[in-house]
Formats: C-alpha cells, structure tokens, sequence
C-alpha cells in the first residue's frame, strides 16, 4: 500500500535558507549574514540585497569568517556564515574549535552544497565528513532537514537557540515531504509512517528516499516505520530507544560517511538502551563526478539501497 506522500518535487534546502534568512533578517534587527564569495550559490545574495548593511562579504577565507561571525556573536548579533559545507568545516574547524565550541558562543554555521549530490562539482567540493567533525564539538547543535518546509522553520528554530548550531544544507531540489503547518523542534525527531518490522531512520535528501523505501517494502508484505532524524545533536533518544523496541530492527541511511556519521549515533543510543540488529545505508569512499542522479545512484544514496538493506536486517532479525 503507497505511503500518504506525495513526493513532488520542490526547492532546495539551499534556496529555502536563503528565503527563510530574510524573513528572520525582517523579524530581528540583530540577524547578520557573513559569506565567503558564494552568496549566489549559498542564496545569502536574498539577504545581501534586502540588507546590504547588515551583510558582510569575507572573501574566499572561511576560517576567518568563522572568527569574524564568532565576534560578531560575542557582541550581541545573531551571525549567521555560510558557504559550501566542504570550505566552511574544513578549512574553519580550527576557529570553530576555538572561538565558537569553546567559549560557547552563539554562532549559526550554514553548509551548503552538502554531502556527494553537488555532482558535477566534483569530490574536492563534496561534504562528506561535515556531521561528524560538528557532532565532535562540544556544545554545537547539528541539523540537517529535509525539504524546504523542515528548512525554513529549522533556520528559525537555530536562531532562537541560544549557542553554535550547524546547519546542512544541499544543492539539488528535493522533494516536499512536510506540510506548511508541520510543527518541528530541535532535538525531536518526527516519525512520518509506523510500521512494525523494521524502522527506517535518516536525514536530510536521504529521508524521500525512506519513503520510497517504505512504499517498496509494504508491496512485499514488509511494514517499515520511517523516521526524520532532522537533529543529528542532541539525538532523540525516546525515538531512538522506542524504535529500537518496537520493531527490533533498525536501518539508518545518510548522504554522509557511514564512519561518524548518524548511523554511528544511533548505534550508540541503541547499544545504551535496546540493543538490536542494525544495517547502515551510507558513503565509505569519496564519490566521483557526474550528474547528481548518476552519483547518488553509483554509490546507493537511494531507496533500492535502503530496500535492500532492510532485507538484510530482517534475515538478521
């Protein structure tokens, strides 16, 4: 029986951001936007035009952004710095480490272009690591959503909180999963369909692809629940322990490294609380170029993989 979802296809999470910084921009004088050369791409241009003032363009020099947005943080703005997830965490961890984790201060780190679906851009732009090197600061908030309507209330959501939060975010257009009316909270995770075989659990681009999966299953006879992991940190561990044993059988599936990523935080949560058989649908390989269908296919960022590993599990069961 096909799933309540519809599934069309709608805007990236990267063009939502970029809409949903303005109406917070509109809603608090104290929003701030720091970018490194790539407000076209990241769509922090919408907030450049709209307040020219109150946006500052780094240049190609992330880690100095992340101490120019950690400044402006420690004298009462809410900054918000974006670029691709690949620039921004890798070439900053340093001054994330630094000047944001540990003093605390209250900084929202966008990442665009996440994960291998960036396609043509090729490896050497591919965010691969970025959940796993913000899940290791201490005090940060790490969230990835999965479609424009988890994104627009998820930037509100990150610059009510108080502290460093990392937001991912994607290039390609995803499809609508939420309703406008959808209530969302940081650290809650939201269970989309109720199955009682297996519980599916993902995040981000990844979480269309459970559905499908889930559709897929229900033809075989399988019941699969489906859970929107949205908040990578802190984890949802009710969701996690409840699904645990409920079902008995878990399958987690990122656009990320399986090593460190979601996958490795449910394992944790399970282990604590109702050990259970688990399979992991995500990278352990950098991804090569190509078209974003062709890569997301090539290394099983798809429903096929989750199906598939669903299977697994259940004969583990």
């Amino acid at each position: 029986m096909a799933s309540k979802y519809e599934l069309k296809l709608g805007a990236a999470t990267r063009e939502a951001f970029g809409r949903a910084i303005v109406e917070l921009g509109k809603e608090n004088e104290n929003v701030v936007v720091c970018d490194a050369d790539l407000s076209k791409s990241t769509m922090t241009t919408y907030f450049a035009k709209e307040f020219p003032k109150r946006f500052f363009s780094c240049g190609i020099a992330e880690s100095n952004m992340v101490s120019i947005g950690a400044g402006l943080a420690s004298s009462g703005k809410i900054p918000f710095v974006s670029s691709f997830s690949a620039f921004v965490v890798n070439k900053g961890f340093e001054q994330l480490r630094v000047n944001v984790a540990y003093p605390n201060v209250n900084l929202k780190v966008v990442g665009t272009h996440s994960g291998i679906s960036i396609g043509e851009d090729g490896p050497s732009q591919m965010s691969i690591e970025d959940l796993s090197l913000t899940c290791s600061l201490p005090g940060f908030v790490v969230i990835s959503p999965a479609d424009e309507v988890a994104m627009t209330a998820l930037v509100k959501q990150s610059a009510a909180h108080v502290g460093p939060v990392f937001l991912r975010a994607g290039r390609v257009k995803v499809p609508v999963i939420y309703s406008k009316d959808q209530v969302f909270e940081i650290g809650k995770a939201i269970e989309l369909l109720e199955g009682t075989d297996v519980t599916l659990i993902s995040h981000g681009l990844m979480v269309a692809e459970a559905i499908k999966a889930a559709d897929a299953l229900s033809a075989e006879g399988i019941s699969a629940s489906v859970i929107d992991m949205h908040t990578i940190k802190p984890i949802d561990r009710d969701a996690i322990a409840k699904a645990a044993a409920k079902t008995k059988a878990i399958v987690v599936a990122e656009e990320h490294l399986v090593d460190g990523g979601l996958g490795v935080r449910v394992a944790q949560v399970v282990s604590e609380t109702n050990p259970c058989v688990m399979e992991f649908v995500g990278l352990t390989t950098y991804a090569e170029s190509g078209t974003p269908e062709e890569v997301l296919n090539k290394y099983g960022m798809n429903a096929a993989s989750i199906v598939t590993a669903a299977k697994k599990v259940l004969a583990r069961k």
